[in-house]
């Protein structure tokens, strides 16, 4: 018994020795082959326009039912991005506060999930155009908001979605390639 227990022992060992260890390997994302960044000019009958990204399409946003005459939104597709901008255009009603709070706000819903968040103030003088654009890093579900107002009559707001689940090493190539074309279309932004 005892050398039918050895035999089998032996045979164990020898017969594992032969295979190799496998280990896992860590997960892979797809790498993207963006184009080069060209631009057109954008002309919305809401009132403003700007340069946008030609891989982009601005889509009109039906109204909703007891939606306010004084909004007027529009989807930006981001084709090869797989994404969206929610963007909407509002005639102020209410005191500039109210719409930068909510604004803030939205951005603020983020910060459980975001691991930084980066602003950057906008304020062109020149053209009447101030705001703020928000960057959160992280695996949150708008990467990128921004607002844009005049500071006394219109008030524009923009938020970046993504269709897929939020994980920020695998978007980090595609985020860069957005930023590029968001800033672009932040500082050519201009009111009618």
């Amino acid at each position: 018994m005892k050398v039918f227990a050895i035999i089998t022992i032996v045979m164990l060992v020898v017969s594992s020795c032969g295979d190799e260890l496998l280990i896992p390997k860590p997960p892979t994302y797809l790498r993207l082959d963006l184009p080069a960044h060209e631009y057109v000019h954008y002309t919305s009958a809401c009132g403003y326009h700007f340069d946008i990204s030609k891989q982009y399409e601005v889509n009109d946003v039906a109204a909703q039912p007891g939606q306010s005459d004084f909004t007027c939104h529009k989807d930006i597709d981001l084709g090869p991005l797989n994404g969206t901008i929610h963007f909407s255009y509002i005639t102020m009603q209410e005191p500039l506060a109210k719409y930068v709070n909510f604004a803030n706000d939205k951005v603020e819903e983020h910060k459980l999930k975001a691991t930084a968040i980066n602003d950057s103030n906008i304020i062109r003088s020149d053209a009447r155009v101030f705001g703020t654009v928000f960057e959160l890093q992280g695996d949150v579900a708008s990467p990128f908001q921004f607002y844009l107002t005049d500071s006394t009559t219109t008030f524009v707001s923009g938020v970046v979605y993504f269709n897929s689940r939020p994980n920020y090493d695998s978007l980090r190539p595609s985020l860069n390639y957005l930023k590029t074309d968001l800033l672009r279309l932040i500082n050519t932004f201009e009111w009618k």
